[in-house]
């Protein structure tokens, strides 16, 4: 058997050893996925709305809080639910939350949609999920006030799959 020529199983070597770098890099940021720690919201310039939990997104269309909502579902809500709400798999995409709503015609329905929507989207927010005692989701009351959370679901509504 013939002996390698060294000058080939240099770049052969450097190029295993590169994959194996980065096929250990990206294990590493896979197992991180899930350690990462919630962010504080400025939402100072947002109205207070005190202690009492709203029933219904109070900043609907308010462009301030959709500013507030991008920039905290960046840091909170895209490591599982996607980018720009697009999910890739992991979690549910949140551009499809008002899906069934926006297909009705009769306003008061499509309120009452709506209304129910924002419940479900704020119990989940502010209890997680857990399933078979797997946390799905965290829950991030005490994490966020009030405000931080419906700035989020004002960004979010920006985001829809289907326009209302």
């Amino acid at each position: 058997m013939m002996n390698p020529d060294p000058r080939t199983l240099r770049p052969l070597a450097r190029a295993a050893l590169a994959a194996a770098m980065l096929g250990m890099a990206l294990s590493g940021a896979a197992r991180a996925h899930g350690d990462v720690t919630p962010q504080a919201v400025d939402t100072s310039s947002l109205p207070k709305l005190g202690e009492q939990w709203r029933a219904e997104n109070p900043f609907r269309g308010n462009s301030g809080a959709v500013q507030i909502g991008t920039s905290a579902y960046n840091q909170n809500c895209a490591r599982c639910h996607g980018i720009d709400a697009i999910s890739g798999g992991i979690a549910p995409d949140l551009r499809k939350l008002d899906n069934d709503c926006a297909t009705l015609k009769d306003a008061a329905r499509k309120a009452a949609c709506v209304k129910e929507t924002d419940d479900l989207y704020l119990t989940t927010v502010r209890r997680g999920r857990t399933r078979n005692g797997a946390v799905y989701m965290p829950p991030f009351e005490g994490t966020m006030n009030q405000e931080a959370i419906w700035a989020i679901k004002s960004f979010l509504e920006t985001r829809r799959d289907k326009p209302m």
